[in-house]
């Protein structure tokens, strides 16, 4: 789950196995907004942008997802990693995503050229 940056919005990741969904919430009024479908399986971490403007997404399927939250569209997917993606994260300054997995695995992410940056090596387990 993540709060957008001005706490009016939440978003939520499926555990659905099957299909991932990511539903967006009104805390004013505590109703759904909208519900976004693109993954193949469990969203397992989301993660609003700095801006409010994009969401990210990290799944079952092995992607993360960025998604345009003024037309609820997805913009682009970023394939590589070998194992579910566990958690994601936006930078500070909205210009890198860093991607974790099962595999121990962290992928920092240009949102310029949405390639690899790095990939960090960790001792293994979930990230």
């Amino acid at each position: 789950m993540s709060f957008s940056p001005d706490g009016k919005i939440l978003a939520s990741g499926s555990g659905d196995k099957e299909s991932g969904k990511i539903i967006l919430w009104n805390l004013t009024t505590f109703k759904e907004i909208k519900t976004l479908e693109g993954h193949d399986k469990a969203v397992r971490s989301v993660s609003f942008s700095p801006d409010g403007k994009s969401i990210a997404s990290g799944s079952g399927d092995g992607t993360v997802k960025l998604w345009n939250l003024e037309t609820f569209a997805e913009l682009k997917t970023l394939s590589g990693h070998r194992f579910w993606v566990s958690s994601v994260s936006f930078s500070p300054d909205g210009k890198s995503i860093a991607s974790g997995t099962g595999d121990g695995t962290v992928k920092l992410w240009n949102l310029e050229t949405f390639g690899v940056r790095k990939t960090l090596f960790g001792p293994g387990g979930v990230v």
